[in-house]
């Protein structure tokens, strides 16, 4: 749903009269949003009022082109700042991107894409702007099918309007020479050139047709990660770097590959669900491998690892090879110290002190891991913590990075904050984090939120909607582990018995890839085989440990399956307030998986009539 879009001669006459923060903000209501921060309204009035000078009346481009503003990028939370559709006059269709900054100045860096400037009262490394506009513009085209079928042209670019400091030793140094070639920048003096560098593209409107297609044309079914991991490997940039991720790939890329003296270096990433963690993880092991680098991947999620294995298997990858990337998370108990130049280790906060099947190997698993790596980069998000026995946070990966000597990277640099899965919206995860009683979120509903999320009456007819989203064999059943597991050794045995008829059993112990085989889609997951990975849609079950009483979602341990070990030593150490942590984090993650819809039914009559209510649900 676009934000603001109209005419160029509407768009300027807004701007005449001064009511285009008034119209924009109209825009963000109907969508829901209403916390526009100041600054974001600042940055309309200044800078949307010195494009209108490129392109008002005596521009010489058509007024009755096409342009949006705040225009949202597919799959994802980000919105692209400006965009005007047209047509060239060879009759071909054309939308420049442009990125808008405010900026008087920057820093130029050695990091790969990446400026330090003045934002938010601080200094920030951030993505180059031509750099956003282009990776905006490549993400439009990947996932908008209308843009290739139609075969509009994406050209991206860059105005700083404020931009007084030397160019060519900041935002134009020799590094960036690249991008600018793709994306150019333009400056305080350069809205001439900006004009004529669009009526390259634009010299007529189009009725509407390019913006149409743009906002309206068919999304590309979304690349899930699993199925991307074997060309990511190749080298080949399959999710475009966005952002914040940009600037964590490159911090990490040039910090390890500046470090040439002696001794341990340990670098902290923190991000949500659907941040792109593990994206940057198989970015960086790709990067590392191609250079060279005794590197690995580590998780303790073996669902994760041998579902990469088995796409690298079917793209002719040997075992061997693959063997020695994907590690463990308690592979390393008798490692020597440095064996692995690199050791990227994703889902930090599962990390374990004991290893082995019987939690009697080595002494802490984070320790192990910086031992046996000159450099490790833990991927984390304590918000995902599901089980008494995940130590890791980063207060532990600190403390034994403190007890070896080891230098610690971590900071805003290193932070992902927009989200890339569930339909990109922030929205969904903030309202979830509030139904679930995480924490205060001003997400009361899912009003005007992109995101198919339904609660159920029935648990057969929640399977039957998923089943028809199961096209592609992306949709899975999952639930909160308050099932017995009795099928594990009597497959006529079913797991799951709910109201209406509907039984069904927990994946196989038989296949550690039960994410991915075509047969499984009858089956039900939990969090140990979902976590990490990600689905077009799931539909989750809530057991009786999470319910609705006395006006509050209440959680209660006791109702966990006795084959849970999630749950383990709680009742002698009687520390509920991690139990109860632990429940709310496993359906978070749980509905989280799903990059296009969640689909719920609640075994609490109380819980199913709260969600209805928040989720305007469906059913």
């Amino acid at each position: 749903m676009q934000i603001y879009s109209g005419d160029l001669k509407t768009f300027n006459e807004h701007i005449l009269y001064g009511v285009i923060e008034e119209k924009i903000l109209e825009g963000f209501h109907r969508i829901g949003r209403s916390g526009v921060s100041e600054s974001e309204r600042r940055s309309w009035n200044a800078s949307l009022d010195r494009l209108s000078n490129v392109l008002g009346l005596g521009s010489g481009i058509d007024q009755e082109c096409k342009v949006s503003i705040e225009f949202p990028l597919p799959l994802s939370s980000k919105r692209i700042d400006f965009l005007i559709t047209g047509e060239d006059d060879k009759h071909r269709k054309n939308v420049v991107i442009i990125e808008l900054k405010q900026w008087d100045s920057c820093t130029a860096t050695n990091l790969e894409n990446t400026v330090i400037a003045y934002v938010g009262h601080e200094n920030r490394s951030l993505a180059h702007p031509c750099y956003q506009a282009l990776s905006y513009a490549e993400t439009l085209h990947d996932f908008n099918e209308a843009v290739r079928s139609e075969q509009i042209s994406m050209h991206p670019c860059a105005y700083l309007h404020n931009f007084r400091a030397n160019p060519e030793t900041t935002i134009k140094a020799p590094q960036y020479h690249e991008i600018l070639q793709m994306s150019p920048a333009f400056l305080e003096r350069d809205a001439v050139k900006l004009r004529e560098f669009i009526k390259k593209f634009i010299t007529k409107h189009d009725d509407g047709d390019i913006l149409y297609c743009v906002d309206n044309g068919r999304i590309r079914p979304s690349k899930a990660l699993q199925d991307c991991v074997s060309e990511m490997l190749d080298g080949n940039e399959v999710f475009h770097m966005i952002d914040e991720q940009q600037v964590a790939f490159a911090t990490i890329k040039a910090y390890a590959d500046a470090i040439s003296s002696a001794g341990k270096h340990v670098i902290i990433v923190r991000g949500g669900p659907g941040t792109g963690k593990t994206v940057i993880a198989i970015r960086l092991l790709s990067y590392f491998l191609n250079k060279g680098k005794n590197v690995a991947y580590v998780t303790k999620t073996t669902a994760v690892r041998e579902v990469f294995k088995k796409e690298l298997l079917a793209n002719q990858k040997k075992k061997k090879f693959i063997d020695g990337l994907f590690k463990g998370s308690g592979c390393f108990v008798d490692c020597e110290p440095d064996t692995f130049d690199v050791l990227l280790a994703d889902e930090a906060h599962r990390l374990n002190e004991k290893s082995g099947i019987f939690h009697n190997k080595g002494e802490n698993q984070i320790k192990e891991i910086i031992n046996a790596a000159r450099i490790s980069v833990f991927f984390l998000d304590e918000d995902q913590v599901v089980t008494t026995s995940d130590i890791g946070s980063e207060e532990e990966i600190r403390r034994q990075a403190k007890a070896v000597g080891a230098k610690v990277l971590s900071g805003k640099d290193l932070e992902l904050v927009s989200q890339f899965r569930c339909n990109g919206s922030d929205g969904y995860l903030a309202f979830l984090d509030r139904i679930l009683g995480i924490r205060e979120t001003a997400n009361f509903n899912l009003e005007d939120i992109d995101y198919d999320f339904e609660v159920f009456d029935n648990p057969c007819e929640m399977r039957e909607a998923l089943r028809a989203k199961n096209g592609n064999n992306k949709a899975r059943l999952l639930a909160g582990y308050t099932y017995n597991w009795v099928s594990k050794n009597d497959r006529d045995q079913m797991d799951i018995r709910l109201p209406g008829g509907f039984e069904a059993q927990w994946n196989f112990s038989d296949t550690q890839t039960w994410a991915i085989d075509a047969e499984s889609f009858d089956q039900v997951g939990c969090i140990h085989t979902s976590q990490g990975l990600e689905f077009d849609y799931v539909g989750v079950i809530i057991g009786q440990d999470l319910v609705f009483k006395d006006g509050c979602i209440e959680t209660d341990f006791t109702k966990r399956a006795k084959t849970d070990k999630s749950l383990m030593g709680i009742k002698k150490t009687k520390n509920y307030a991690l139990a109860d942590r632990i429940i709310r984090n496993t359906y978070r993650t749980l509905m989280s998986r799903g990059q296009k819809g969640c689909y719920v039914y609640c075994e609490d009559q109380d819980l199913r009539d709260y969600l209805k209510k928040f989720a305007n649900a469906k059913r």
